[in-house]
């Protein structure tokens, strides 16, 4: 290990000199860059991630010089993917910087895939407020180069938080709008219940029972057999407990949906959500009887 350090830093020192001294302008940059990502290999393989993630910067800007944008845009992200494992605010900075490069050059598909990547860190940061924007960002860029699959992986995630930070119309719309786009596609018509559940548990967190039995009536013009599947059954008997301020009821629908097909934590913390609004407006009705 720290013999590769030793020589990471050998030739990063290599790389300094070559910077600073004279020479032909682009032979000397070339030249830097070479030691450099000599350098940065040598850290990685020393497990040096700040010192590999801050040399492959260094390429970056050699490769700048050299106005290589597509090599520039690269080291970024090699540099992002180093500070991954030791600083996640240094990684996102680079991928941003990558971005912008390959936005620069037309390369939308491999933008998309880094903004899906800054999402990542964002969303393992707990920070959904920030991970919206940027799978918001790498759908757009998808669904531009008509990659639909990751467009409509990325905008599951933005509804997702957006229910969770309570958005639930924002949540909606795009549940709707994926089961729309999904059931002209044979590969993805079979995931379109799974969506206008999920749209419809968000409905069910607005505790508007008007506005869930209109959604569940467009739902099934929509797909016509949505109506014939579990799915649709708990939403239907989940929409007639709130309509009943009855939690056994809501509680048993839940169970025995739940003992066939496992609700994943998502679900399962938006229905509690709507189950304790179901408890306090029982309570209320008690204290007034």
């Amino acid at each position: 290990m720290g013999d590769n350090t030793a020589k990471g830093a050998e030739f990063e020192k290599k790389a300094e000199k070559k910077l600073s001294g004279w020479g032909i302008f682009g032979s000397k940059y070339e030249d830097a860059a070479d030691l450099f990502e000599k350098a940065a290999n040598s850290y990685k393989l020393a497990k040096s991630w700040d010192q590999a993630g801050a040399v492959y910067v260094k390429l970056a800007n050699c490769h700048l010089k050299l106005d290589s944008k597509h090599e520039a845009a690269n080291s970024y992200a090699d540099a992002a993917h180093c500070y991954k494992k030791s600083n996640i605010r240094e990684s996102i900075s680079c991928l941003e910087q990558s971005v912008n490069l390959f936005l620069d050059i037309g390369r939308l598909n491999m933008s998309a895939r880094y903004y899906k990547e800054i999402a990542e860190l964002y969303e393992q940061e707990q920070n959904f407020e920030k991970a919206i924007v940027y799978y918001e960002r790498a759908a757009d860029l998808f669904q531009s180069e008509d990659v639909t699959t990751s467009a409509n992986q990325c905008k599951q995630k933005v509804s997702q938080f957006a229910a969770q930070l309570e958005q639930y119309q924002k949540a909606i719309d795009i549940f709707e709008e994926i089961s729309r786009q999904s059931l002209n596609n044979n590969l993805l018509k079979y995931g379109v219940k799974g969506h206008l559940l999920n749209a419809g548990i968000c409905q069910l967190c607005k505790g508007d029972v008007v506005a869930i039995n209109k959604a569940l009536e467009r739902y099934q013009e929509l797909d016509p057999t949505f109506s014939g599947t579990r799915e649709y059954k708990l939403l239907a008997d989940l929409a007639a407990a709130i309509d009943e301020e009855d939690v056994a009821k809501f509680t048993d629908a839940v169970k025995e949906f739940d003992s066939m097909t496992p609700l994943d934590a998502w679900k399962t913390t938006l229905l509690l959500r709507v189950k304790e609004a179901v408890k306090a407006k029982e309570m209320e009705e008690d204290d007034l009887t």
